[in-house]
This record gives structure tokens, sequence and C-alpha cells, in this order.
């Protein structure tokens, strides 16, 4: 969108990382086992980095890994509970990793949660869905609704009450399936008397590029405008879609297609201005409006894809994290 392209341009401070920012070689030309090791040290590192100065004391919540049945299978979620006295009950969040849809596991984001989980009192349970491309489309969505239901009829063992707050989010293929879920939750009986009350959504992939409808074409100029950018540029896009599968033109590929966005809660969507999904991002937001949900948006510019957990001392990444806080405050408070 015309009025976003100045975000583009380098975040003077994040301007000394850019190169450091460029992955040479790709992540994606290794193998699957070298280069899922490779993201997940990554980002376990930057987010035990990240996220130091605000792990609770192990007093203050209580972890636990649970086996969660799916289609032929399992999968692994974690829970993390807040810990007071006297014992209490707590809203929900659930919670879907990024990375591209084949990378990734419980550990990236586990230090963000376990911070999440003590300062907003929230119970947390974090989804390690299966990974394309050996479990395409639609196993790690299939996996992800699985694991939403297992939490809401877990609500009790979780210490959970769904009244307080239901929420679903992830970050990039994360958010995604976040949004997918949404959507099918809407639509689903067993929601009816569980109904989510809102979604996360940052750095969201909504929309396949080779599935963008064509009205919508002279807007989202991220497309071509960030298609070098840092962390995420335009093959590794296509590569990931690839890897995922799914036709691009179904809406549980590309969110932004769905024909009816109401009846969706209330969302909060984090997006970064020299990101090539930046515009994408923007018309979901947009669009969702139209139809009556309440959004609360935050363009972040200057700064690339998933930029944050390796640079937190910057003000892009303190407003981003205080943001992720406080947006799902909003949402726990019914998006006043």
């Amino acid at each position: 969108m015309a009025e976003y392209s100045y975000s583009s341009q380098p975040d003077p401070e994040f301007a000394p990382f850019v190169e450091a920012f460029k992955f040479d070689p790709p992540l994606r030309s290794f193998d699957p086992v070298t280069r899922r090791a490779k993201y997940n040290d990554l980002f376990i590192k930057g987010g035990t980095k990240a996220y130091a100065s605000r792990q609770p004391k192990d007093t203050e919540y209580c972890v636990a890994d649970h086996q969660v049945a799916v289609h032929n299978g399992s999968i692994v979620v974690r829970s993390y509970i807040p810990v007071t006295e006297p014992a209490s009950t707590f809203p929900l969040l659930v919670w879907m990793h990024s990375g591209g849809w084949t990378d990734g596991d419980i550990r990236v984001d586990d230090q963000l949660l376990r911070a999440i989980c003590v300062e907003s009192q929230i119970t947390t349970v974090n989804v390690e869905y299966r990974l394309a491309p050996e479990h395409p489309y639609p196993t790690g969505l299939n996996d992800s609704y699985a694991a939403v239901k297992w939490a809401a009829e877990s609500a009790s063992r979780l210490s959970v009450d769904l009244k307080k707050g239901f929420v679903v989010g992830g970050a990039s293929a994360g958010a995604n399936l976040s949004a997918v879920v949404a959507h099918r939750a809407r639509d689903d009986a067993f929601f009816k008397a569980n109904q989510l009350t809102g979604q996360l959504l940052q750095i969201p992939a909504v929309v396949h590029p080779e599935a963008v409808p064509e009205k919508y074409k002279p807007v989202l100029l991220s497309l071509e405008q960030n298609k070098d950018a840092p962390v995420l540029d335009r093959p590794a896009v296509d590569w990931f879609f690839e890897q995922y599968g799914g036709a691009p033109t179904n809406p549980e590929v590309s969110p932004l297609l769905y024909k009816s966005h109401a009846g969706l809660p209330p969302t909060v969507l984090q997006i970064c201005g020299m990101d090539l999904l930046r515009d994408e991002a923007i018309l979901y937001n947009k669009l969702l409006q139209e139809e009556g949900v309440k959004t609360k948006m935050t363009l972040y510019p200057g700064v690339p894809h998933s930029f944050h957990p390796f640079v937190p001392t910057i003000a892009a990444a303190v407003k981003l994290e205080k943001d992720f806080s406080e947006g799902l405050k909003w949402i726990l408070d019914g998006a006043p």
C-alpha cells in the first residue's frame, strides 16, 4: 500500500544489522535435519537472550507436556499455568510457532510464553504441530485445530475459565494457522459454547503471492518492494508455500480469501514495515474491520520479519513486545 511504502526504509537503529539478517546460504538450501537444527538453534538462542530478564520464578508457574491425539498419531503440547495463592482460574492462550510450516517446535517461543503466562496471568498452551513437507497441508492446520479443541476440553485440568478469555495466536506461519483456526471455529458447533474471544496475529502470512485477487494487486506493493528483504525474501516465501502444499486459492492456505470474515473475534495484528508480508496483513486488517471485526493493528517501520528476538533492545523491538502484552490485555478486557 502506497501510504506504507516509507516503512520499507531501514529503521536507523536497525540499519547496522541489515547485512547480518541476510542468511547466506539461505536456510532452505540445507537438508531438512540440518535446516531445522539451524533454525531452532537460531530462534532458541535468540529467545533465551531476548526474554532472559522477563523469566518468572519457578514458583510462579508450572509447566507440563501433554500428548494430544491427532489424525494418524499424536503431538506434544506444552502448558504453562500461573501459580497463585489461593488457587484460581485463568483465561487461555493457545499459541502456534513460526517456521514457515516446515521448521520450529515448542522450544522456539518457550521463553516468551513462560513470561506471558505469569505477566498476563493466563494459561498458555504451546502447540508442536507436525511439519511439512513430510506432513503437508492440512496436517499442521488439523493438528493446531485439534490442540485448540483439546485445550478447551481440558479447561479444568489447565486451571482455565474460558469465560475469562479464549485466545488463539501465532507468529508468521503460526499466525496463518491461527487465522484459519479462528475461521474454522466460527463455523464449528463445538465452539458455540466455547467461543474464541480473540486472536493475536504477529507478522501473519494471509495470502499466497500467486493467489492475490486482481483487484488487490495494485495495493500489495510490499510483494515487490520487499522482495529482497532480510530474513524473508520472495524466493523463501515461494519455497515455504510450495513445501506446505495446498492450493494457493484455498482459503485455508490463504485466509485473506475467505468469502466472509464476519463473526471473527477481536484481532490484534503486528506488522513489520520491511516485510514482504506487510501489505497483505494491512489489507487483512481492513477487510476484517469492514465486516465488523474489532482490530488493533500496529506497524513497525523499517524492520524485517521476525527481527525482534535478535535485536531486543532497539526501540522497535521493545515496542513490539509491549504492544503484544497490551494487545492481549485489550482482548481479555473485551476489546473496548
